[in-house]
């Protein structure tokens, strides 16, 4: 995610955000959802996904294409991903409500085939990625956003597991940036009114266990 400067007049009445935020839809985004722990299949693989299709743009361009993902991706329910055929995969590619990344788009699919196995060995997709910080989020406030890593060697591990799963688009960069965004790691800067929420206010998204028949 970037990091543009964000000016406030001395005597703004807006609470303190994060120095990202500089538009209505990523505050939205920052206030909402970005480092709240996340324990939801179904978000989680959301959020693997559309970190990966970010790999070069912005963020604003992902979240301006969020409903798009979510009307062709059924949601993100990771078994009608899985079951995408090539030709869903070419509709996809001519559909100017995602990005049209062949590489891209492939990834998505692969990964929804990746998450199944890992949810067929480890139970649930949640129980995986938060194995690898201990069930406990990476808690290290700071002034600035600008002062936040772009990888940890947490994210280098969790990487090379999901690739090893067959997962594509997951390099340290991206996984870090996961683990920011489902609240594996809380780097919203020290004054920002977010890392006060109580957990009545903002709730955590408890594990869609994937269902057998």
């Amino acid at each position: 995610m970037t990091n543009p400067k964000k000016n406030r007049p001395e005597n703004s009445t807006e609470p303190h955000r994060c120095s990202w935020v500089t538009t209505e839809s990523l505050a939205l985004y920052h206030d909402e959802e970005w480092g709240v722990a996340s324990r939801d299949d179904r978000h989680l693989f959301e959020m693997l996904v559309l970190e990966g299709a970010q790999a070069g743009l912005s963020w604003l361009t992902i979240l301006n294409k969020r409903e798009g993902y979510r009307a062709l991706f059924h949601n993100f329910d990771i078994d009608r991903v899985a079951a995408f055929s090539e030709d869903d995969a070419a509709r996809l590619l001519l559909d100017t409500r995602i990005i049209r990344n062949r590489a891209k788009i492939s990834a998505a699919v692969a990964n929804a085939r990746a998450v199944q196995r890992i949810q067929a060995e480890h139970g649930s997709l949640a129980d995986f990625v938060w194995s690898f910080v201990a069930n406990t989020p990476i808690d290290t406030p700071r002034a600035t956003y600008a002062q936040a890593p772009a990888s940890n060697e947490v994210s280098d591990a969790m990487s090379r597991a999901l690739k090893k799963y067959g997962c594509k688009f997951v390099g340290t960069t991206i996984c870090y940036a996961f683990m920011q965004a489902t609240g594996m790691v809380n780097d919203h800067e020290a004054a920002c009114f977010c890392r006060f929420r109580t957990s009545a206010a903002v709730p955590k998204r408890e594990s869609d266990k994937r269902r057998t028949n």
